[in-house]
């Protein structure tokens, strides 16, 4: 590549890196153009997927305050810049894997914190922040709920105990 379209390269990688909340690192050797068509399409959304030069990679990422990566840029190298939500595409990323077992995870980065492949396995075994929010939801409706009950119990137990007593009074009378 000549020197412009290099540090053209570079500052585009970098402008990805500081708009991304997380940076999932693939191997691709032997996926089709297909295969990498269909991952990009089930990444779309959440991620953009591409696949790098890994000196022009290091030298973007150092540009952008993401130094943990200089291990992982080995071998065939293929980037998935997360804008939405990162625990999607590490779903995407995994269920992409289980089928085509030539796609390698090789770690990552989530808030400037370094993954490795199983911290990207572990975070596409997490609930989706919707489900997870409608759990919080749920678990404090029910507590007010249950504050709600407490509050009323004690009126509703004089008022049937006083009740009874009118119905006894009745019977008597």
């Amino acid at each position: 590549m000549a020197r412009p379209d290099k540090a053209a390269a570079v500052a585009e990688l970098t402008e990805q890196f500081r708009a991304s909340s997380a940076v999932m690192l693939t191997e691709y050797r032997g996926l089709s153009v297909a295969q990498l068509k269909q991952l990009r399409r089930s990444l779309a959304g959440n991620a953009s997927y591409a696949v790098v030069k890994n000196t022009l990679t290091a030298i973007a990422a150092k540009e952008a305050g993401v130094d943990v990566l200089d291990g992982d840029l080995t071998g065939p190298t293929a980037i998935a810049f997360v804008t939405g939500e990162p625990v999607e595409a590490a779903k995407s990323l995994r269920d992409f894997a289980k089928a085509n077992p030539q796609l390698v995870i090789k770690g990552g980065v989530l808030e400037g914190r370094k993954l490795s492949a199983e911290d990207v396995s572990k975070l596409a075994e997490l609930e989706s922040r919707d489900v997870l929010l409608g759990k919080a939801a749920g678990a404090f409706k029910a507590a007010l709920f249950q504050a709600a009950y407490l509050f009323t119990a004690p009126a509703t137990k004089a008022a049937r105990t006083i009740e009874a007593l009118r119905e006894k009074q009745a019977a008597e009378a």
